[in-house]
């Protein structure tokens, strides 16, 4: 049960509704998230860590980058949530746009 609060604390800030939701479409480098979000390294990385203890993202070092990703594949109530994220909160304005970014390609800053 501990688990599944981590998981609904970790989902309820809207930040981090976002990164989940630019994740659905793929790995990405911190820095591309934090120009998406127009936010502070330190508010990201903050955002971040949250998802991550709540084992909703994973991330791996290359070179000087951090990319994160969905961790879909460990936990079933991660990926019930997870599920859930992907059918809710697409029609907001907000995340539509940080998803046309990501889709554009507009974002690529750290290759």
């Amino acid at each position: 049960m501990e688990n599944v609060i981590k998981i609904f604390k970790a989902l309820g800030d809207y930040n981090r509704l976002r990164i989940i939701k630019m994740l659905e479409n793929g790995e990405l480098c911190v820095c591309e998230i934090t120009d998406i979000l127009s936010l502070s390294i330190s508010s990201v990385s903050k955002h971040l860590s949250i998802l991550s203890n709540a084992n909703l993202i994973k991330s791996r070092k290359k070179g000087k980058w951090v990319y994160y990703r969905l961790n879909e594949g460990e936990l079933p109530e991660i990926q019930n949530m997870l599920g859930l994220t992907k059918l809710l909160c697409s029609n907001d304005i907000i995340i539509q746009q940080d998803l046309s970014k990501i889709k554009n390609k507009f974002y690529k800053l750290c290759n």
